[in-house]
């Protein structure tokens, strides 16, 4: 027979203690880690770009782009002869095309009259591509022309680690969109903005200082003191800036708390990602149904349900999975034209820049097998593109 153990009692773990010990020693290794693969005097840039790749972004073939950059509006050539454009140099060339044509036919920014898109990616289940379909879609626009801000409101604050924001190091108290936000002294968001590397492109960065709006929220309600709704303060603090954008893309927390609902009510479309595998598409079908409940609840408060778009876009997805497969038609039977055409491929080429904290904007192709980063970035650019369809149709656009 078992004697128990009398020093079972005495081995007893504190988990508080324990996850608190854990907490420091992890963040202390990582920063040490970040400080050796990108020191504090480093700084992120943006690679530049082939021929093909410019003239797909300026939205002109590649021998235009030649004539365009022999005629001295390019970069100079290298030794072989080859050029290679910066973000810059497409910018310039998108200047003096359009000051040919007299029209602004290839600056793409917002007309008198069109409204500031504001695009809200989101999903409540770890694992959906929800960051990283976030940062290169940002990326992706503000490479095309448009002025983009980047606005992360998940607390884990991935996308800002991505663009060279570190939460940990980098972001301090009042500088994330709760700063703005907060119903006690909250600080003019114009503020909180920062550059990043990639011109056109601007980022309000995240860290655990999110959460303190979900704690803060209920008081606030309770107390009746909220000078505003809590579903309207995302979108009342962006009209302060709308004039400076032309897309904002919101990286959504993955849980359906106030931060989400409120930056559901500032958007004026949704995207929700979407790994096509049985367990994510059961969590989703939960997820809809109590996004749908909560927001009937913000509507009767007078928040606003009703957006341009809304699509799904299925994420990782590897076409030769054939439980994959079916289960992406599976969703195109049942939601039809609300689907994205396009998937974004699993890809090891994603997955192995954002070890480096990199976007498939930023890494050279040269660091991988080349047909897994054309397939990764053919895959990227399609999808991409057919979200800036919408967007320019929303605008009355081609």
């Amino acid at each position: 027979m078992l004697q128990p153990n009398p020093t079972h009692h005495d081995e007893q773990e504190h988990l508080p203690s324990l996850l608190a010990e854990d907490a420091n020693e992890l963040a202390h290794q990582l920063q040490q880690h970040q400080k050796k693969i990108f020191p504090p005097t480093a700084l992120k840039s943006i690679r530049s770009f082939s021929p093909a790749e410019a003239a797909s972004f300026i939205g002109i073939g590649e021998g235009y782009l030649r004539q365009v950059a022999s005629d001295g509006h390019g970069p100079e050539p290298m030794s072989n002869g080859r050029r290679l454009y910066t973000a810059d140099d497409m910018r310039r060339i998108r200047d003096v095309l359009d000051e040919r044509n007299g029209a602004a036919k290839y600056n793409p920014i917002r007309r008198p009259g069109e409204k500031l898109q504001v695009v809200s990616v989101m999903n409540f289940k770890g694992g959906s591509g929800k960051t990283t379909t976030s940062a290169h879609l940002a990326q992706f626009l503000a490479l095309r022309g448009y002025r983009v801000l980047a606005l992360d409101l998940d607390p884990q604050a991935s996308l800002s680690a991505l663009f060279g924001h570190q939460p940990e190091l980098d972001v301090g108290e009042g500088e994330t969109l709760y700063g703005a936000i907060r119903y006690d002294s909250p600080r003019p968001i114009s503020e909180i903005v920062r550059a990043t590397y990639t011109p056109n492109l601007h980022i309000i960065p995240g860290n655990l200082e999110l959460m303190e709006f979900e704690h803060e929220t209920p008081k606030a309600m309770m107390s009746g003191t909220a000078a505003s709704m809590f579903f309207a303060r995302i979108g009342e603090v962006l009209t302060d800036i709308e004039s400076f954008y032309d897309i904002v893309v919101i990286d959504c927390p993955p849980q359906l708390g106030f931060l989400t609902m409120s930056a559901l009510c500032a958007a004026t479309s949704c995207l929700i990602t979407v790994h096509p595998q049985m367990l994510d598409v059961m969590s989703m079908s939960q997820f809809l149904s109590m996004t749908s409940e909560l927001m009937s609840v913000v509507e009767q408060a007078g928040g606003r349900t009703s957006y341009d778009w809304m699509r799904y876009l299925v994420t990782r997805f590897e076409p030769n999975d054939g439980p994959q497969s079916q289960m992406t038609g599976f969703m195109r039977a049942i939601f039809g034209n609300r689907m994205l055409q396009n998937p974004m491929l699993k890809s090891t080429a994603v997955s192995d820049a954002g070890v480096t904290k990199q976007t498939l904007y930023e890494v050279e192709r040269s660091q991988f097998t080349r047909g897994t980063y054309d397939r990764a970035m053919e895959s990227l650019n399609l999808v991409n593109a057919e979200i800036e369809g919408l967007l320019r149709s929303t605008w009355g656009r081609k």
